[in-house]
């Protein structure tokens, strides 16, 4: 080997240092991105469950004020009567 091919030999075997180098580092980068992808995929599926179960718990919970609730109807009928029966006893009362 004469010097200027020793000095290529050499300046290549320090290139394929540094490119391996670089991919393991790459390697090293995409190991981490792919685990916290991975936390952040199960992060959000249990998210997705308590957020389900808070919903379907509000919506019993509405469901269950709807049941328990007067209609506008029943409450101006008995308002109503109210009212007159209140007319009638003053006007029987004088």
């Amino acid at each position: 080997m004469s010097t200027p091919e020793g000095a290529v030999a050499v300046e290549l075997e320090r290139l394929r240092g540094a490119v391996a180098t670089g991919f393991a580092e790459v390697k090293g980068s995409l190991s981490v991105l792919m685990e916290r992808s991975t936390r952040t995929e199960q992060d959000l599926a249990r998210l997705r469950d308590d957020t389900d179960k808070e919903i379907d718990a509000l919506k019993s919970e509405v469901e269950q004020l709807k049941a328990r609730r007067w209609p506008l109807g029943v409450l101006g009928a008995v308002a109503g009567v109210a009212g007159a029966a209140t007319g009638a006893i003053s006007l029987f009362v004088r």
